[in-house]
């Protein structure tokens, strides 16, 4: 039995789409708000956090909803096209709506107001569809190679991740951007809605969503061993976890909530942040995060082969503890410099390495627990636990940034990385290692 890595390449395209499209709206969305509309940072931190609290009851919802959906391009498909539709009409719509408000145009379209509808709206049609274009995944993957499609699926993330971050490191450097009192992001919108487009359109044209998942199902179905809901008595048809397993994944959601809380507030503050402490434009935000994502592709490898040998659970440790660090150096260097240096690249690509070893094991750890008929709503249930942090980090890290000071940020990352550690202690299931692989099988840490 081996992973298809075409398949699994091309159905990544929407993962790879989505998180280019959230480092844009991580990093620029908060410059508008704060900017030209001159929002404080608990303001701006409560729109900042929208997203993630329609996340928390959409997520699961389209995800449950999609598991019963059945049509000729498949039950995932249907959701990720419209909802990429959608969302490029929109994303177009927030710089338009920023440019004639900085301009003080005049009317309600270029108004505070409407760009919140506008924003709430493309949140709203981001969330449909997310779980969906991530459940798609395990659709088509047997449970013993999971792990490895989730980290082709991660690493398609980054370098979706590092496509945007080089677009905007190479269009908004500090030399252009520096002392403008308004900057045009008309270019970085337009491109990512190009892209998403782009990513989304090859992949319906070459996925055969119900053909690939009538084959997994036809392996699962010789396979029921792999399924821990239905080798429970106490589960059995039910659709319940037994209650040691559902101890287990409690702690899990609670750990991935703890280090999206660490982990977001570095994402969705650190340009505003260095642009305070240090002068520091786009530019060197999007820098420090493209070597980031730099340093979770080149670590997939040797992380798949340290999962092999240690298993998820302890690389989830690494990852945690690594991130830690991480953060309490960066923060150490940015109040410590005037200016991102060397060494604040190499921390970066640090935290790359941290988030690639964390990512990679944590989803497969959560379908782990269910059965496949429920893929797309523990799928939701996985990011229901990390929006839920990322509700609480950009109203709370921006509170604290304003009432303390913005060098509490990366005290703020740290402290709530380290807490992941602990509730991880707690779970007991969804583990694994196998030997070794090579090459591309390294990706997977094997059960």
């Amino acid at each position: 039995m081996k992973l298809n890595y075409r398949n699994t390449f091309l159905v990544g395209l929407a993962f790879m789409s989505i998180i280019s499209f959230w480092q844009l709206y991580d990093n620029i969305v908060p410059l508008l708000l704060t900017n030209t509309f001159h929002m404080n940072e608990t303001a701006s931190g409560v729109i900042m956090a929208a997203d993630n609290v329609l996340a928390l009851f959409l997520l699961p919802f389209f995800g449950k909803i999609s598991d019963r959906t059945s049509t000729k391009i498949g039950k995932r498909m249907p959701y990720i096209v419209v909802g990429t539709l959608v969302a490029a009409v929109l994303l177009i719509l927030l710089p338009v709506i920023d440019n004639g408000a900085a301009s003080s145009k005049e009317g309600f379209f270029f108004s505070l107001p409407m760009f919140v509808i506008v924003l709430g709206l493309m949140l709203f049609t981001m969330a449909v569809y997310r779980t969906p274009a991530v459940a798609l995944m395990p659709d088509i993957t047997p449970k013993p190679l999971r792990s490895r499609g989730n980290a082709i699926i991660n690493l398609m993330g980054a370098l979706g991740g590092i496509i945007y971050l080089a677009f905007a490191a190479i269009m908004y450097p500090k030399s252009k951007t520096e002392g403008l009192e308004h900057v045009d992001y008309m270019s970085l919108f337009v491109f990512m809605a190009i892209f998403m487009l782009v990513c989304v359109g090859v992949m319906f044209a070459l996925v055969r969503e119900n053909k690939l998942v009538a084959v997994n199902k036809k392996i699962e179905d010789e396979h029921p061993e792999w399924n821990i809901v239905e080798e429970s008595a106490e589960s059995t048809n039910t659709g319940k976890l037994p209650k040691d397993v559902r101890r287990s994944m409690m702690f899990l959601l609670a750990s991935i909530a703890l280090w999206y809380i660490g982990y977001n507030a570095v994402t969705t503050w650190f340009t505003t942040y260095i642009s305070k402490i240090m002068g520091e434009g786009i530019g060197g935000a999007s820098l420090c995060f493209l070597i980031a994502n730099v340093g979770a592709i080149v670590s997939y490898i040797p992380l798949g082969m340290l999962a092999a040998k240690i298993g998820r659970k302890k690389s989830i440790y690494f990852g945690t503890g690594l991130l830690t660090v991480s953060f309490a150096l960066a923060g150490l260097l940015t109040v410590t410099n005037d200016h991102i240096s060397v060494l604040m690249y190499l921390v970066f690509a640090l935290v790359g390495v941290a988030w690639a070893a964390i990512s990679v094991n944590s989803l497969p750890m959560v379908v782990e627990m269910c059965s496949g008929a429920d893929l797309g709503k523990f799928t939701g249930f996985y990011y229901t636990a990390s929006m839920a942090g990322q509700v609480v980090t950009p109203i709370l890290a921006g509170t604290l940034m304003r009432l303390i000071s913005y060098k509490v940020l990366f005290v703020y990352a740290t402290t709530f990385s380290f807490l992941s550690i602990c509730t991880m202690v707690m779970v007991k299931h969804g583990d694994s290692k196998a030997q070794a692989p090579k090459g591309l099988e390294s990706f997977e840490d094997f059960d």
